[in-house]
C-alpha cells in the first residue's frame, strides 16, 4: 500500500468529521484507548501540552511549538484539520510526517481499523502518537478535534493544558450556552496539571473553569494575569503588540513583541502564550526571552502554519483567513475594515451545516462579493449562498469555487481596492496560491 492508497483506504472507509459533519462525531475516548493500547501507549513516551478551545487553539499550539522548538526541544505538533496535505496534521520540527511512514502505518493496522471501527479521527490521534514515539520527540503540541473532555486527543496527561477562549460553535456537539461549552473544554484539565485560560470571559465561564481545577486539585491562570495588549499596524507584514505587563510576572520580561500571525486577534492568543511559557519555566523548562521573541516573528516558517490572516497579494491587499465562526469572523472583519481601500471585495464560502446569518449580517453592504463554495461534500452550493446574502443586502456572482472567484475579483480590483478571502477553513485550503 503507498501514501495515495492509504489516504483513500482512510477517506473511503471511515467517517470523516470534515467531510460529512456531525455524522462523523464520534465522542468517547474508549475507541482510542484501545488503538493506543494495541500500540503500545505511545501517548505516555514524552510530554505533551494539551490545547484546546472555540477559537485560537490552532494559532496557540503553532505558536508554543515554535517557542519549544527554537528553544532546542524537538517538538511534535499534532493539529487538525490539514490545508493542502493530511500530512501536515503531524509534525516534528515543523516537518510534516512522511507518506512512507503514514502508509506502513495504514497497512500495518488495517485489519485491527477494520476490527474496531475508529473514526477517521481516532486514527489520526493514534497515529500521530505513535509518530511522536519513533521520531523520540522531547515534547508534543496536541490541539483538541472537538470540545475536549471526549476527545480523542483527551487520553494524554500532560504537562500542561491550555484553553484559548469559549465562543457559540459546534453546539450541537457541545450544547447551546458557553458554560456548557466552557464545560467540555474543561474536560482537558487534569488532576494537578496547571492549566492556562488565554480570556478570562464572563463569569458563568470563569467559574466553570475554577470549579473543574478545585477539583482537579489544580490552579487557572489567564491570559489577563500577563497584561495588557495593545496593537499597532502592521509593519513589513509583521503585527506588533505593546505589552503592558501586570506586577504578578515572575518571569517574562517582555514588553514588546512582533507577531508574524498578523491578525489582531492574535492580542488575545498571545496573553495565553506567554502565560504559559511562564508556566513551562515554572516546571523546569529551559525556555529564553530571546526565544520566545525570535520564534513569534517567525512561526509560519517554523511550523509551516498558514491560513490565518495570510496575505496573498499587495496591489490590491487580498488576505485570506480560516475565521469560520461568529467571534472569528466578526474579529478579522473588523480588522479588514481598517485597511485603506477604495473598494472592499469579499470572496467567501461555507459549508451547509453552519448557521452563516449572523456572520452574513455583519459584512458591509457597499461590499463587492463573490459566492464560491469549497471542495467538500458539506459545501453550501454558491447559488445558495447567493440567495441567503441577498436578504442582507449583499450582492455579487456565484463562482464553482474559490480560485475562480478570486480570479475574477482580482480583475475587477484597482491597486487602491481590498480582497478578503474566507469563510470556512476548506474554502481557504483551496486556494491554489496559499
Amino acid at each position: 500500500m503507498n501514501y495515495t492508497e492509504a489516504l483513500a483506504y482512510l477517506y473511503n472507509r471511515l467517517p470523516v468529521f470534515h467531510q460529512i459533519g456531525a455524522r462523523a462525531y464520534k465522542p468517547g475516548l474508549e475507541t482510542t484507548l484501545a488503538f493506543c493500547n494495541k500500540l503500545g501507549n505511545p501517548q505516555n513516551s514524552y510530554p505533551t501540552i494539551h490545547v484546546a478551545g472555540t477559537n485560537g487553539k490552532g494559532s496557540v499550539s503553532n505558536m508554543l511549538a515554535a517557542i519549544l522548538q527554537t528553544a532546542g526541544y524537538k517538538t511534535g505538533l499534532y493539529t487538525s484539520p490539514h490545508l493542502k496535505s493530511f500530512t501536515e496534521r503531524i509534525r516534528v520540527n515543523g516537518v510534516p510526517a512522511s507518506e512512507a511512514y503514514i502508509a506502513d502505518f495504514v497497512e500495518e493496522y488495517r485489519s485491527y481499523i477494520e476490527t474496531i471501527n475508529p473514526s477517521f479521527f481516532e486514527v489520526t490521534v493514534a497515529m500521530a502518537f505513535d509518530y511522536f514515539r519513533r521520531e523520540k520527540v522531547d515534547v508534543a503540541v496536541i490541539e483538541v478535534g472537538l470540545g475536549g473532555r471526549l476527545d480523542s486527543t483527551n487520553i494524554i496527561t500532560p504537562v500542561l493544558s491550555v484553553i484559548t477562549n469559549i465562543g457559540k460553535d459546534h453546539m450541537r456537539q457541545l450544547g447551546d450556552t458557553l458554560p456548557q461549552i466552557a464545560f467540555e473544554k474543561a474536560g482537558i484539565i487534569k488532576e494537578g496539571v496547571p492549566v492556562v485560560v488565554s480570556e478570562k470571559q464572563e463569569p458563568s465561564i470563569t467559574e466553570v473553569f475554577e470549579r473543574k481545577a478545585r477539583e482537579m486539585k489544580t490552579a487557572v491562570h489567564y491570559g489577563t494575569d500577563f497584561g495588557r495588549v495593545v496593537t499597532e499596524p502592521v509593519q513589513n507584514g509583521l503585527l506588533p503588540l505593546k505589552i503592558e505587563k501586570s506586577n504578578n510576572v515572575k518571569y517574562n520580561n517582555t514588553t514588546r513583541i512582533s507577531l508574524d500571525l498578523a491578525g489582531n486577534y492574535q492580542k488575545k492568543n498571545v496573553l495565553g502564550v506567554l502565560v504559559a511559557v511562564d508556566q513551562l519555566r515554572e516546571l523546569g523548562w529551559s525556555v529564553g526571552q530571546e526565544h520566545v521573541e525570535k520564534a513569534l516573528a517567525n512561526v509560519a516558517a517554523i511550523t509551516g502554519f498558514r491560513g490565518r490572516w495570510t496575505r496573498l497579494y499587495d496591489k490590491p491587499f487580498t488576505v485570506a483567513d480560516t475565521a469560520h465562526n461568529l467571534p472569528g469572523f466578526s474579529e478579522t472583519i473588523q480588522q479588514f475594515a481598517t485597511i485603506p481601500s477604495a473598494q472592499q471585495h469579499f470572496v467567501l464560502g461555507f459549508v451547509h451545516d453552519k448557521d452563516i446569518s449572523s456572520m452574513l449580517a455583519i459584512l458591509p453592504g457597499t461590499g463587492r462579493y463573490y459566492f464560491c463554495a469549497p471542495s467538500n461534500m458539506r459545501a453550501l452550493p454558491p447559488e445558495e449562498l447567493k440567495k441567503q446574502a441577498e436578504i442582507f443586502g449583499l450582492t455579487g456572482n456565484s463562482y464553482a469555487d474559490v480560485n475562480e472567484a478570486l480570479e475574477a475579483a482580482l480583475k475587477e480590483a484597482s491597486p487602491d481596492d481590498s480582497i478578503y478571502v474566507g469563510g470556512s477553513t476548506f474554502v481557504v485550503a483551496d486556494i491554489s496560491d496559499l
